[in-house]
């Protein structure tokens, strides 16, 4: 399996590119902004096509270049329904400080002309890997993670964890369609229940597992009822 991760744009989102391996289809990950001429350079790099893209949630610094990759490669974009109205209006998911950031400029989003949208616990067949999908509102309200097999002996799972679980933290809930206690109760069902050995390439950071966070992460503690400690939430 070949995964290519990067940080791209001022935010510093991870996008990442999925393949079976050199010289298939792909699937890109969360491309947001200037994330498409890393996907350009994964893609010519290793001889790939991407046909689909897979978005975990709407936040401008996840999607800003959906469109443009989509449409550059002709491949289906997919998103939680609750999420789909920010892939054209992304303004109505922004923090002050985001839309701050961005003031004077002319900016324009729109949706790929394929777009489909993701349930929970839908099983996707793209690109020849297979990825569930996890719906884990919390941090938007259509937010999910993509959780595909890895063929390893200490690896059972790789997880596209988006906002939701970042190394030592977990995406704030203060903007527009967040909501801490629904975050909570998707970080209990949807994350503790999986086995240690589960690779979390999260949307910000580091890649962790489950089982270092289910260890040191002072939220997941508390939801286990170990915990006293600091909190920081990250994310858009």
């Amino acid at each position: 399996m070949l995964i290519a991760g990067f940080p791209a744009g001022p935010w510093g989102t991870n996008c990442y590119v999925a393949a079976t391996g050199p010289g298939a289809e792909c699937v890109v990950i969360d491309p947001g902004k200037d994330a498409a001429d890393g996907v350009a350079e994964v893609v010519r790099e290793h001889r790939l096509k991407p046909v689909a893209v897979l978005v975990t949630h709407g936040h401008v610094d996840h999607m800003w270049c959906v469109a443009p990759v989509a449409g550059t490669y002709d491949a289906t974009a997919w998103i939680h329904p609750s999420d789909r109205h920010l892939l054209s209006d992304p303004m109505a998911g922004m923090s002050r400080e985001t839309t701050q950031m961005l003031l004077g400029g002319n900016y324009q989003w729109a949706e790929p002309d394929d777009v489909q949208e993701l349930d929970d616990l839908q099983e996707l067949e793209l690109a020849g890997l297979r990825f569930v999908v996890d719906h884990t509102p919390g941090h938007t309200q259509g937010s999910v993670t993509f959780r595909t097999p890895y063929a390893d002996a200490d690896i059972s799972e790789l997880m596209f964890s988006g906002d939701l679980l970042f190394q030592g933290s977990i995406g704030r809930t203060d903007l527009p369609g967040g909501d801490h206690p629904t975050m909570l109760r998707s970080l209990t069902t949807k994350v503790l229940p999986l086995a240690d050995d589960v690779v979390v390439l999260p949307g910000h950071g580091d890649q962790t597992s489950i089982g270092r966070e289910r260890a040191t992460n002072p939220y997941l503690l508390d939801l286990l009822g170990e915990g006293d400690a600091g909190r920081v939430t990250r994310g858009l």
